[in-house]
């Protein structure tokens, strides 16, 4: 488990929005998948994902207070989550400022229609280089189309760990771009779900918030996070 620890990102949440800012305008190429407990246990059982995490070329945030918990546990420096939802947001900040491009691939027809449209009000400046539901059946045909349009920036919304899977078998074939898999985040941007309030994300809660808010989450979560837990105990034993 060590060593996706470090491999994650250990500064605060600004220094990797101002290191994000960077590369963005330096249309540097950049992969990053947001991680939480269940996403390391994924790797752990999925080869190919965990080869994608161990990648020289994927960069890996906290996006989980149980993976910053994990860090300090093996004697690890991590001070902050960075949440992959607040991460999208920078993103669109940044792109609007900079007049870059940005291709959403994810989600629900519906949601996706929502976030395309509240994008548009809220970041006029920022050019949607296109955009396709997670539904679609074909999502390597709808990826022949990102190439083909080159954006700044690729959001994928299709869950872990097809998401990161997706991109890394295709990252081979972009010369730029920011790629990112983003899970539930358009449903929250678009205001078709809310995110938890403040109190939850001050506390470091929102894992419980959407526990209580969506049930059928609980088995997942206690599945990856129990077994997460022991592993990283196990480790800490072992490193005494």
């Amino acid at each position: 488990m060590k060593e996706y620890f470090e491999k994650i990102y250990s500064k605060t949440k600004n220094e990797f929005n101002t290191l994000l800012e960077e590369k963005i305008t330096k249309n540097e190429k950049t992969f990053i998948v947001t991680a939480n407990p269940e996403t390391l246990m994924i790797a752990e059982e999925n080869s190919d994902f965990k080869k994608c995490l161990l990648d020289e070329k994927t960069t890996i945030v906290p996006d989980g207070v149980g993976v910053v918990k994990g860090a300090k546990m093996l004697g690890l420096e991590m001070p902050e989550t960075i949440p992959g939802v607040e991460l999208c947001s920078k993103i669109f900040e940044v792109c609007n400022k900079q007049k870059k491009s940005v291709y959403f691939l994810g989600a629900k027809k519906e949601v996706l229609d929502l976030l395309i449209e509240k994008v548009k009000k809220d970041y006029p400046d920022l050019v949607i280089a296109g955009y396709e539901n997670g539904y679609v059946e074909d999502k390597e045909k709808a990826y022949e189309e990102i190439k083909k349009v080159k954006p700044d920036v690729v959001l994928v919304a299709i869950g872990i760990p097809y998401q990161e899977l997706l991109i890394y078998k295709n990252l081979n074939d972009f010369d730029k771009g920011i790629f990112m898999g983003v899970g539930g985040s358009f449903d929250v941007l678009s205001g078709f779900k809310k995110r938890a309030p403040k109190i939850f994300i001050k506390l470091k809660l929102e894992w419980l918030y959407r526990i209580t808010t969506e049930p059928k989450r609980l088995k997942r979560f206690f599945k990856s996070n129990v077994k997460y837990l022991f592993i990283i105990r196990k480790e800490k034993k072992e490193k005494k």
